[in-house]
């Protein structure tokens, strides 16, 4: 049985609140679970105690049982200090958009132009 520790969604329309729960990767998002690790509510400012609680023992048991953390739920384990933190590679995460890269190409022409002009 693969396990998983991710999110669970609960609240009314835009006024979510999750549990972080331990469940067969199996089940659906929202459906049967095996044990309630702890809550994430996203909607209080990032700084606050209240946003994220956690389990932190159950959460390591799970861990040690072989549970693998969802991307979200790993983020948060990092944060807590329960795991180490990964290295994620997203190569195109410093590299501007399409329409920057257009407006740079056109500001370099047009200060090229000048300077050519000067030459003469």
């Amino acid at each position: 049985m693969a396990m998983k520790i991710r999110l669970a969604r609960g609240g009314s329309k835009k006024r979510p609140h999750y549990s972080i729960v331990a469940t067969d990767s199996r089940m659906p998002r929202d459906g049967r679970f095996l044990e309630k690790l702890g809550t994430y509510n996203p909607l209080l400012a990032k700084d606050s105690e209240e946003r994220v609680k956690m389990d932190v023992e159950r959460v390591k048991d799970w861990l040690s049982k072989g549970a693998q953390p969802t991307d979200r739920v790993a983020r948060m384990l990092e944060a807590a200090g329960v795991t180490e933190k990964k290295n994620r590679s997203n190569p195109k995460k410093g590299e501007p958009g399409k329409a920057a890269k257009d407006r740079a190409e056109k500001k370099a022409a047009r200060d090229a132009a000048p300077a050519e002009d000067a030459a003469e």
